[in-house]
């Protein structure tokens, strides 16, 4: 248990039997009744945000969350497989769960995997990753670094879109929370 006056961001909250992760709080005290904390907060499993105000000193549940540092193997057809990199142990982890993470993620790649009861929660990736353009369309002469886009498939199997200029076989990289591209990387 912890009170409303020590939430930081980033911290995990248990309320009503879900898990919620703090995005943003501020202390307010009006000019009149008690102080309140106003809290923005995501729901870890389907990412919806809400806000939230408690009253000054509450006493809140704070979820004991485990963030491993974990390396991606393979898909077995049905989840995902994680290994944890300090006990070499195993974790299958639903496609779900891993949600858009999927669309990033090569073999061997790091990854931390935040977990709550040996109940995987949610996967964070870096903020980009180096990616193969597997297939995009030539580009034509005169094309631009200012002019528009095309679409490029990479080696995971996204599709994502990247300037006329880019071709087959270069490496990109991409911003793997919003899917775009951030530039070309020179080998």
């Amino acid at each position: 248990m912890a009170s409303t006056n020590d939430l930081k961001n980033g911290m995990v909250l248990n309320l009503d039997g879900q898990l919620w992760s703090v995005v943003w709080f501020q202390h307010h005290k009006p000019g009149k009744g008690g102080a309140v904390m106003r809290t923005k907060l995501k729901n870890v499993l389907s990412g919806k945000v809400v806000d939230k105000t408690f009253n000054a000193d509450v006493k809140v549940e704070v979820a004991n969350v485990d963030k491993r540092d974990m390396t991606y193997l393979y898909n077995d057809g049905t989840s995902f497989v994680f290994m944890d990199k300090s006990t070499y142990e195993q974790l299958n982890i639903q496609p779900d769960v891993v949600g858009e993470a999927s669309h990033f993620l090569l073999e061997n790649q790091d990854a931390i995997v935040a977990v709550h009861e040996e109940t995987p929660l949610y996967v964070e990736l870096p903020a980009s990753v180096e990616l193969l353009v597997e297939y995009t369309e030539p580009g034509l002469q005169g094309d631009r670094s200012t002019g528009g886009t095309k679409p490029a498939k990479l080696e995971t199997g996204y599709t994502i879109q990247v300037p006329l200029f880019l071709t087959t076989g270069e490496k990109v990289k991409v911003d793997t929370r919003t899917g775009d591209y951030l530039g070309r990387v020179s080998s």
